[in-house]
């Protein structure tokens, strides 16, 4: 399987980065990228483009993809509508746009999250926004599209956010998790079983194409049932 991934210096794809390239199913991971990370792995080719709205001379890498794995994302704290919505709902169709001409039966995976507003009609501006986004990815003609919403994402090996604020959450909140568990079971995931439930989204497909926590942790479960009795 060859996976292109868009997002990959972030908290969520740093995770799905590292799955990836763990995972025997999958050959080639094509990162996206504005600048160059410096990373090495004999799967990865890492492309890079300072304008991910114009992806014309990435074209040929892109071709022969199996599935994308959509991972970007930006904070709508002190952002008006019209900036997130170009950040959020015009970038994700850009690219999608792009990979569905170039591969129309591959799978499309796309990192929303908890609270996605699917009316696009409520009161909170960035659930609307990534409403409008999930359901313009659902018109497209892809193979399958998958809409993912975590809640609670919990970094591990040494995965780190680049956003100092949620640094300072997850510090925080940390010696916590197990409470969220006991009494919320089911929606925290780490960086490591959504990078698994992710694949194995990409491999097998899903029961639905809204996928809330507790359904991606069932899914990161039976990933690492197969990684046990491999």
């Amino acid at each position: 399987m060859k996976v292109v991934l868009f997002g990959s210096t972030g908290m969520i794809g740093q995770g799905v980065l590292r799955e990836c390239l763990r995972d025997s199913t999958v050959t080639q991971v094509l990162t996206v990228v504005r600048s160059a990370t410096g990373r090495t792995h004999p799967k990865l080719k890492e492309v890079c483009t300072p304008d991910l709205f114009d992806l014309t001379g990435l074209e040929p890498d892109l071709q022969g993809a199996d599935a994308c794995f959509d991972c970007l994302g930006v904070s709508a704290v002190g952002m008006g509508e019209a900036d997130y919505a170009r950040l959020t709902y015009d970038l994700t169709l850009s690219i999608a746009e792009t990979l569905v001409r170039l591969n129309p039966g591959m799978t499309f995976i796309y990192v929303s999250g908890a609270g996605t507003d699917s009316s696009e009609q409520g009161r909170s501006m960035w659930a609307r926004v990534k409403g409008r986004t999930e359901n313009a990815l659902q018109r497209l003609p892809f193979g399958r599209v998958y809409l993912f919403r975590p809640c609670f994402i919990q970094p591990r090996h040494g995965i780190r956010s680049r956003t100092q604020w949620y640094r300072v959450f997850y510090a925080l909140s940390s010696p916590f998790i197990w409470l969220i568990n006991k009494f919320v079971p089911g929606v925290v995931l780490n960086t490591e079983s959504l990078g698994w439930a992710i694949l194995t989204a990409a491999q097998k497909g899903a029961p639905k194409a809204v996928l809330e926590a507790r359904d991606l942790n069932l899914l990161a479960k039976a990933q690492a049932t197969r990684w046990r009795s491999a």
